[in-house]
């Protein structure tokens, strides 16, 4: 596994504290433009911008792996579907716990 360049777990309220690094963060798709834009809902209930153009068909929650290009923004790298449900409180926890006390679990 390559640890040189790690994607920090965020939701949208985290990712202003990431410009111009790497990020992961989930979202329920809202809408897509089919020309590169994705509008999601983050697992904190905010919404997030992604640009780049998805590998296929979206389901109902997807993971983007990018960088943070703006404050409610991710330039993807790399998509997953993530299915069609998910417990967003949950994946909204690990967020907070990898960028606070527990920050040295998470990679």
């Amino acid at each position: 596994m390559d640890t040189s360049n790690p994607a920090v777990f965020v939701n949208a309220e985290l990712l202003r504290l990431y410009m111009g690094r790497r990020v992961r963060a989930v979202i329920q798709v809202m809408r897509s433009d089919g020309g590169g834009t994705v509008t999601g809902q983050s697992t904190d209930g905010q919404q997030i911008t992604v640009k780049g153009n998805p590998p296929g068909p979206l389901t109902t929650f997807v993971e983007v792996i990018g960088i943070a290009d703006g404050i409610h923004s991710i330039r993807a790298e790399i998509w997953s579907n993530f299915g069609d449900t998910l417990d967003t409180f949950s994946y909204n926890r690990i967020c907070l716990l990898a960028n606070g006390d527990y920050k040295h679990l998470f990679i």
